[in-house]
């Protein structure tokens, strides 16, 4: 059985997730080689990140809607893969002012086009949600950050891309692919 690894950090609530220091500095750990921010909002992070976010005020590469981001990017695949998408309906409406996000089952789907084998997908939210086995995802770590009160935990899973090429005896470990240095060239499907 795989050991799953539990981390438990307190830390004050914000709008923007990553402007908190301790959530913006445990995510920054997390990443690895180049990072696709599909959520991006005002918080650069120290990591090698292409920025997209539906709103054109934040700072950011891109200015598309998450799903469309993703069905048309031909880019090389990315290591890391973030999704800090507005947590509820009315997160949605308030943040991008009335334009409802990419529906996130939709989002999970593209996201293996995009993402080399062995990389991983950050996934933020108020509960738990994972890209799953059936895409070919191994759960590694699950982050509880505790705002006190009776306002809701953010949680935060690491899950790493396996896809069926791996061989099974690797599907339970860690496994550390090369990254490759031309990020501009063009994907290999």
């Amino acid at each position: 059985m795989k050991t799953l690894l539990i981390e438990h950090i307190r830390c004050p609530l914000h709008r923007y997730t990553f402007s908190v220091r301790q959530i913006r500095e445990w995510v920054e750990q997390q990443c690895e080689g180049r990072v696709l921010n599909l959520f991006a909002g005002r918080t650069k992070l120290a990591v090698d990140e292409l920025r997209n976010d539906l709103d054109t005020t934040m700072p950011a590469d891109q200015h598309l809607d998450a799903l469309a981001f993703l069905r048309e990017w031909r880019g090389a695949a990315f290591r890391t893969i973030l999704l800090d998408p507005p947590y509820a309906y009315r997160k949605s409406m308030e943040l991008y002012r009335g334009i409802v996000c990419s529906p996130f089952r939709q989002l999970k789907d593209a996201i293996p086009a995009c993402l080399e084998p062995g990389g991983i997908v950050i996934t933020f939210g108020y509960h738990s949600v994972v890209m799953g086995r059936a895409r070919g995802f191994q759960l590694e770590k699950l982050a509880v950050f505790s705002h006190g009160g009776a306002i809701h935990d953010t949680l935060a899973t690491v899950e790493r891309y396996t896809p069926p090429g791996i061989p099974a005896v690797m599907q339970n470990q860690t496994i550390l692919f090369p990254l490759t240095a031309n990020y501009a060239g063009e994907r290999k499907n």
